[in-house]
């Protein structure tokens, strides 16, 4: 994905009239509906930010507009992965005006779809924009069920060309039986050369390829303990 364009968060904004086609009801939490799952996504919505993901995902998906959701909360995660613009959102001393003018802002900018432009604007009128990284995480979970998608996170010392991803993604595929799979990479200059692969339920299944696995299983037959290396 391409690199976001930062967002002044200092620059006083111009107050502008709220949305008018916002709903509420859509996003806030039930925590009776929480409480008593009824299957799919909504058996994981047992907290505030799982309920919240689960109703964006509902409504994207009778929106049809699921797959360009998803591509908008990557772009909200790497935009709230910036502590200023978090830092902005959630202090109480901040117009709440100025607060949805920068939502219409961030909009624009980054070409979000109107109901996520909306359910930021949910999330800072109910004081809850500071679940917005805990509602990112449980957005993917969601959206994975819902689309029979496994996650595989590929770590390794550089980017992998987009042949070997493909293949990886394969060999994942053919391990889950998933219907689909979705590779995020990750630098990790720790592992020396070669990669390593999470997927399964939280990451709970690795694949070790890297040359720090290696030397570590060296390690362990010849008895001589940790290996410390310098690179």
């Amino acid at each position: 994905m391409a690199s976001l364009r930062p967002i002044p968060v200092s620059i006083p904004l111009r107050p502008r009239p709220r949305p008018a086609n916002l709903s509420f009801s859509a996003f806030v939490p039930n925590p009776l509906a929480a409480s008593r799952p009824r299957g799919g996504p909504r058996m994981m919505a047992a907290t505030a930010s799982a309920s919240y993901a689960v109703a964006l995902a509902d409504l994207a998906k009778s929106n049809n507009t699921l797959e360009p959701t998803s591509a908008d909360v990557e772009k909200l995660d790497q935009l709230f992965s910036n502590p200023d613009v978090l830092a902005f959102f959630t202090n109480p001393t901040i117009d709440l005006e100025k607060k949805r003018s920068l939502v219409d802002d961030i909009s624009s900018s980054y070409s979000l779809q109107p109901t996520t432009a909306n359910f930021i604007n949910i999330l800072v009128d109910a004081n809850r924009i500071d679940l917005i990284k805990d509602i990112v995480k449980d957005f993917e979970t969601v959206y994975n069920t819902i689309t029979d998608t496994e996650l595989a996170v590929v770590s390794s010392v550089v980017q992998l060309e987009s042949q070997h991803l493909a293949q990886i993604a394969k060999q994942v595929q053919r391990l889950t039986g998933a219907k689909n799979v979705r590779i995020k990479t990750v630098i990790d200059p720790s592992l020396i050369a070669g990669f390593t692969v999470r997927y399964g339920n939280s990451g709970s299944k690795l694949i070790d390829l890297s040359v720090r696995k290696q030397l570590q299983d060296l390690a362990t037959q010849l008895d001589i303990g940790d290996i410390k290396l310098t690179v």
